[in-house]
């Protein structure tokens, strides 16, 4: 259950930041929330998980959140900001979040690999998260969340958790897709990838 704010808490909009525990730092997105806090002031109370990537200036910063820390932030919040991580975005849609998604991009060393931003693509094209890849289009969502945090809640609906599960089920096959068509792509590199040598051992 979310824990009960003050007086000041309540009158102001709960943002959660997650990027989560990969090593690889994330100064973007956390850039983007600097730029944007400066100009929202008192009217946002943060908490920011910023994992590997240096502390950002702004109030609430912390690099790791537990589990259940993790559970009471979700709880507490009107609005998460996640990197695009499966069980991230998983946690934030069980708690009754429309996520808004920034994935993390490898041509910026902020991942191995393109697989948060197809996951977070395929999901963004089902109307699972709010995917923003640039600077603008978070601004855009956070501006909406100020006003109407409404629009990025996940209604309940008469099928309720029968809804939910239908759709952790959906993410889950997403997410099975995508690591066999990554396993497909190694299995190529393994066979075309590396010098060819004859009998003798020579390339």
């Amino acid at each position: 259950m979310p824990r009960q704010r003050d007086r000041a808490e309540a009158a102001r909009l709960q943002l959660l930041v997650a990027v989560g525990t990969d090593r690889h730092p994330f100064d973007r997105l956390l850039g983007w929330l600097e730029e944007w806090h400066v100009e929202t002031g008192d009217r946002v109370g943060l908490t920011v998980q910023h994992g590997h990537t240096r502390a950002p200036a702004v109030p609430g910063a912390v690099p790791f959140l537990g589990h259940d820390a993790l559970q009471a932030a979700m709880a507490d919040a009107d609005l998460v900001v996640c990197h695009g991580g499966p069980a991230t975005i998983l946690e934030a849609r069980r708690h009754g979040h429309l996520p808004i998604v920034v994935p993390r991009d490898p041509s910026r060393g902020e991942h191995v690999d393109d697989h948060q931003q197809l996951f977070a693509r395929r999901l963004g094209a089902a109307g699972m998260v709010a995917l923003c890849e640039s600077q603008e289009e978070l601004r855009r969502s956070l501006a909406t969340g100020l006003a109407d945090p409404a629009r990025f809640a996940v209604a309940a609906d008469a099928r309720g958790h029968d809804a939910q599960r239908a759709a952790v089920a959906r993410v889950g096959q997403i997410v099975d897709d995508l690591v066999a068509t990554a396993a497909r792509r190694r299995a190529w590199w393994r066979i075309w990838g590396r010098p060819v040598r004859d009998a003798g051992g020579h390339r």
